[in-house]
C-alpha cells in the first residue's frame, strides 16, 4: 500500500493535514498491507508502511528442528512493520508462552518480500498473515483473491502447503479498503452501502491515495463493478492525515480508508458495505512453518483467531497508535480479558 498506520503523532500534524490537503498530490500507494492484489507483488502491503513499534529488522537463525514446535520448545515468532501486526503476533507470543513455549520475537520485521522467505527457509516460525494479501503475493498477482472468504483461504492454503507452510483458521478480523463516509453525509444522502453512491456519486467528491483512479479495488473498480462515477477525484494519502482531515472539513465526500485504522474508534465515520464485493477477503490468519507446527500450536492460535474480530483490531490499534499505549501491554490485557491467558 504503504499506509499510514502511525496515528500517535497526529495531534501535531492534523493542523497542518487541515492546509495541505487540497493540494496533496502524493501519498501512500492504495491500500497494499492488505488490500490492492495488483499492487501488493509490486510492492507488499508493508514494504513501505510506516513503522510504528520499534523492532529489531534482523533476521534470527534458522530454527533448530530439535527443539522448534516441541511441547515446551522455541518458537520464533515475527510480524510485519506496522501496528495491528505486532499487536497480533504479540498475542501469539503470549499465548504460546502460557501454553509453556519459549518465544523468540522477530517483531517488526518487515514486509512480505521478507517475511515469506524468512518463514520458508526456516528463520522464523510463524507470523499473521492477510489471506488475500497472501494469496496474491504468493500466485504473482492472478486476480485468485475474492470477498469468498472459504474460497479465498482454500487457495491461499493451497499456494503455502508447496512452500512447507500451515495457514491455520482465520480471524473474523479483516483488514480490507473500504469507502468511507461521515455520519453526515451517511444521513444527507441514505449511504449505507457501495452501491448507495449510485445515484449520487456524480454529485460527491472522492478522496485517496493518488493512483486510486488506476486501481480496480478504487475508482476502477467502482465504475466497473457498481457503476459509480464520482465528479471529483481528490489525491490524498492512504487513510492517513490528510484524508481524515479532507474527510472532517467536507473537502472529499467519500474517502478510500483501512477497515481496522483506529481512527474509526475516534471519529463519527460510517463504513460503506461493500455489497457486490469489489474488495477480496483480507482475515488475519497464522501461518506457520509445517516442520514447527504441533497440535498445541495450532489449537493455540486458533483460540486466539476464534475471538479477534474487526471491531476489537479498531480498538487495539487505537490504543496504540492514538492513545500511545504500549503493543505488549494492550496485547496481554486482550488475551486476559478473553480467558487466553493463565488457564
Amino acid at each position: 500500500m504503504p499506509r499510514i498506520r502511525n496515528y500517535a503523532q497526529w495531534a501535531l500534524i492534523l493542523s497542518l493535514a487541515l492546509g495541505l490537503s487540497a493540494c496533496a498530490t502524493s501519498g501512500g500507494e492504495l491500500a497494499d498491507e492488505p488490500t490492492d492484489v495488483a499492487t501488493d507483488v509490486a510492492t507488499d502491503a508493508a514494504t513501505t508502511d510506516a513503522a510504528t513499534t520499534e523492532g529489531t529488522g534482523d533476521t534470527t537463525e534458522p530454527a533448530d528442528d530439535a527443539t522448534t514446535g516441541a511441547a515446551g520448545g522455541t518458537v520464533t515468532v515475527a510480524s510485519k512493520d506496522f501496528t495491528e501486526q505486532i499487536i497480533v503476533a504479540e498475542m501469539y507470543a503470549q499465548a504460546l508462552e502460557d501454553s509453556g513455549f519459549t518465544v523468540e520475537r522477530n517483531l517488526n520485521l518487515g514486509s512480505s518480500e521478507v517475511l515469506v522467505p524468512a518463514l520458508e527457509n526456516g528463520e522464523v516460525d510463524l507470523y499473521p498473515e492477510y489471506i488475500g494479501t497472501g494469496l496474491e503475493f504468493l500466485n504473482g498477482g492472478a486476480g485468485e483473491a475474492t470477498a469468498d472468504v472459504d474460497e479465498t483461504l482454500e487457495l491461499f492454503r493451497a499456494q503455502f502447503e508447496d512452500a512447507g507452510v500451515t495457514v491455520l483458521e482465520p480471524a473474523e478480523a479483516s483488514d480490507a479498503n473500504v469507502f468511507t463516509v461521515t455520519q453526515e453525509t451517511a444521513d444527507e444522502y441514505s449511504l449505507a452501502a457501495v452501491s448507495d453512491l449510485q445515484p449520487v456519486a456524480g454529485e460527491l467528491t472522492l478522496g485517496g491515495p493518488p493512483e486510486c483512479p488506476e486501481r480496480p479495488l478504487c475508482q476502477l473498480g467502482l465504475v466497473e463493478v457498481y457503476d459509480v462515477d464520482f465528479g471529483e477525484f481528490r489525491p490524498l494519502d492512504a487513510g492517513g492525515p490528510l484524508t481524515v482531515a479532507a474527510l472532517d472539513s467536507g473537502e472529499v465526500d467519500v474517502a478510500l480508508m483501512f477497515t481496522t485504522l483506529g481512527i474509526f474508534a475516534d471519529r463519527d465515520y460510517v463504513q460503506l458495505e461493500d455489497d457486490m464485493g469489489l474488495q477480496p477477503a483480507e482475515n488475519i490468519a497464522p501461518v506457520v512453518r509445517t516442520e514447527a507446527l504441533t497440535p498445541e500450536i495450532e489449537e493455540t492460535l486458533n483460540a486466539v483467531s476464534a475471538e479477534l474480530t474487526t471491531e476489537d483490531l479498531i480498538e487495539l490499534n487505537k490504543r496504540v497508535d492514538i492513545d500511545n499505549e504500549d503493543p505488549e501491554a494492550v496485547a496481554e490485557e486482550y488475551l486476559t480479558e478473553k480467558g487466553l491467558l493463565g488457564g
